[in-house]
């Protein structure tokens, strides 16, 4: 998803997150030139065969299964999904998984050890991607969980872990096909409300129709069977390109979350007066397409300065319960979609229709902004004669990561990073997340850890969207680190 990634302090100004950022850069970083220096002794007791070579062929290959010619594309159970799928359940077999897929496409992978309790540890992302997308969004968290697993099984330690381990690549995170995010893992973690089976996509087929087509029975009476208990959950981790700049910046391959941003997308309908573009004079239109102009810009000024909007102090005198500096720090607002009826050349609009995607660490600061654009948006379409309608199409609120699941993730991290170099890389980062994930989702079922791998110049959704081949390899040695040492 549209992303934005920032190294994070709670309770600090922007101003004093330098002294943060010098620190990182006072360690001694892996830069792209620096990983390739690791002697052939110590690559042969760190398995570049699975982790490196085979996941990165792997993760190629996967981009390769598309609905499309000539861009990669699959959406929820696409004939092309569908095909990732079963080439994702091939290889969770390879590595001494158990595998299924469940009423709702999520391909499961799972192991079972002897001695093991009963609480397992999920590792997940989605096979799902953008139109136009890049290759590792989602996939790099998938066969870099599987990789790892294979090194374990492949090493005999596989059944000796404490507990089980699941791996599951979700069916649909990014909500391309039905405009409904984390139908997968919501599914999972017990919040997919039952209407979202009778959502249509632009084809009019709804989700349980597509769910028939490919002969998975799912309907309102069985839907909340996907559920996991959350005394079976021991816990959820996902890896995940950055998607933004951070880690390249910093020359540094992983990176801890702290948390993930909340979200809220609107959908803005501005209705004014259609008329004939020659002969309806300047003054005395009613032009929902200017007002929507006007509308755009003043979400940029207030998402931009949100400060000369919003106070601290509420109108009672006592502090809002958040930081305006803060929210400044990871407030972010999109207009992505914007479309005019008739559409013609010669027509003035007889409404217009734009989407709002406002992200942002505080909850309480996110509704501060939502109140403060209705109230601009009132004023606004008042003094135009326009009529406006602003609907909240979705939300999710923000999501802190576990305390323990990071420690452990980050301990993994810097074990996997120092065996690669042989050298003490310092501190691993902390960041937060400005894009959506599956975690978000699961965090309603149990605690949820996650780990960043650097992306070349953090870019994401696009076909330019890249991973270097040794951050993958570090991506896997920290899940197996993490396995190793935590179960």
């Amino acid at each position: 998803m549209a992303s934005q990634s920032t190294i994070y302090e709670p309770c600090r100004s922007s101003s004093n997150l330098i002294p943060l950022i010098i620190v990182v850069f006072m360690f001694h970083p892996i830069s792209a030139a620096a990983s390739t220096h690791i002697s052939d002794g110590l690559k042969n007791d760190l398995f570049p065969d699975i982790l490196k070579e085979e996941a990165v062929a792997r993760i190629y290959e996967l981009g390769k299964v598309s609905d499309a010619d000539s861009y990669l594309e699959r959406t929820f159970l696409s004939p092309g999904s569908v095909r990732a799928g079963n080439l994702i359940r091939t290889w969770m077999a390879d590595a001494g998984l158990t595998t299924w897929v469940d009423g709702l496409g999520n391909v499961h992978g799972r192991i079972e050890p002897p001695n093991a309790s009963k609480k397992a540890l999920l590792i997940g992302s989605h096979l799902d991607t953008v139109v136009d997308a890049g290759m590792f969004d989602g996939a790099l968290g998938i066969v870099s969980a599987i990789s790892a697993i294979k090194v374990l099984n492949v090493t005999g330690r596989l059944m000796h872990l404490r507990h089980p381990v699941e791996v599951i690549a979700f069916s649909d995170e990014e909500g391309v096909r039905f405009q409904s995010t984390f139908l997968g893992s919501a599914a999972i973690a017990g919040v997919l409300p039952v209407s979202t089976l009778q959502i249509a996509d632009k084809s009019g087929l709804t989700v349980q129709n597509v769910l028939k087509e490919n002969l998975l029975d799912t309907n309102e009476e069985n839907l909340s069977l996907l559920k996991y208990e959350p005394e079976s959950v021991l816990g959820y981790v996902e890896v995940h390109i950055e998607q933004g700049p951070v880690l390249e910046s910093v020359g540094l391959p992983l990176a801890v979350v702290k948390g993930i941003a909340g979200q809220t997308r609107l959908k803005v309908t501005v209705r004014g007066s259609q008329g004939h573009a020659g002969t309806v004079p300047m003054s005395m239109r009613h032009d929902p397409l200017v007002a929507a102009a006007e509308l755009i810009v003043s979400l940029e000024n207030l998402c931009k300065n949100p400060q000369n909007f919003i106070s601290n102090e509420g109108s009672d005198g006592h502090c809002n319960a958040f930081s305006v500096k803060s929210l400044s720090g990871s407030l972010v607002c999109t207009v992505g979609e914007i479309s005019t009826w008739p559409s013609a050349s010669n027509v003035i609009p007889g409404h217009v229709i734009f989407t709002v995607d406002i992200r942002t660490i505080d909850d309480i600061g996110r509704e501060a902004i939502i109140y403060e654009l209705s109230n601009q948006m009132h004023n606004i379409c008042d003094r135009r004669s326009v009529s406006c309608l602003m609907e909240r199409k979705h939300d999710a609120n923000a999501v802190s990561c576990d305390s323990g699941l990071n420690s452990q993730l980050k301990s993994a991290a810097y074990i996997a990073l120092k065996r690669m170099t042989g050298e003490d890389i310092g501190e691993v980062p902390v960041l937060m997340s400005g894009a959506g994930h599956d975690a978000m989702a699961m965090s309603h079922l149990t605690k949820v850890g996650m780990l960043f791998v650097r992306c070349r110049g953090g870019i994401s959704h696009s076909p330019e969207e890249h991973v270097l081949e040794d951050d993958v390899w570090a991506a896997g040695l920290a899940i197996q680190a993490f396995l190793e040492t935590n179960l």
